[in-house]
């Protein structure tokens, strides 16, 4: 019988999925979706390989695993920020300060980008995924529309336009050249929504 990790079933089977979730991660970083296993993701994990078959069915459904916790983490924590704060010019920068410092999880490096290693209805999965932030980014620009910090505007265009300059941007690693480009972008997603911010120096 396969040992039990953790004081109970349910915490038992949460470590494994953490587990495999972290080797998936790891793994992902060294060699890119495509070029792992079921096996080696087992391996790294510490588990056997029927225990992963016990969670999921298949490299892709682990991974749209992984993509749903670690979105839902990443999003409770956002908002969780985001409701000590009131003024949505505020919410704004802090929202574009996350998605600054997010760890892309989508772009599954070194290998190809997920829409060419994953089926159509995976890759529909993600993006329902991704939703969850950008509501989050809806609902702060409502609020500032709807306190008159900035003008009307279609959102449905406005919202994937800002994500579009978040995601997939080179930024420096670390130091006074990253901190002004966070600054940089900052600015250039406010001035984008018309909120009234000077250009910085």
């Amino acid at each position: 019988m396969p040992k039990i990790i953790g004081a109970s079933l349910h915490e038992h089977r949460e470590q494994t999925r953490r587990r495999l979730f972290d080797a998936l991660s790891t793994l992902m970083g060294e060699r890119g979706f495509d070029a792992i296993t079921l096996a080696d993701i087992a391996a790294a994990a510490g588990v056997g390989r029927t225990a992963v078959y016990n969670h999921f069915p298949d490299k892709e459904a682990l991974l749209l695993g992984f993509i749903t916790h670690e979105t839902e983490q990443y999003a409770a924590g956002l908002q969780a920020s985001l409701d000590d704060i009131d003024d949505p010019v505020e919410q704004l920068r802090a929202y574009v300060r996350a998605q600054a410092s997010l760890t892309r999880v989508y772009h599954v490096a070194p290998g190809p980008e997920l829409r060419s290693v994953l089926s159509r209805g995976a890759q529909q999965r993600v993006r329902e995924h991704v939703g969850v932030v950008e509501q989050i980014l809806r609902r702060i620009l409502d609020a500032g529309i709807a306190s008159g910090a900035f003008p009307e505007q279609d959102l449905a265009t406005t919202v994937p336009l800002v994500n579009a300059c978040l995601t997939g941007r080179g930024l420096p690693e670390a130091g006074p050249d990253r901190e002004r480009a966070i600054e940089q972008t900052e600015s250039f997603v406010l001035r984008a929504v018309g909120a009234g911010v000077p250009v910085p120096a």
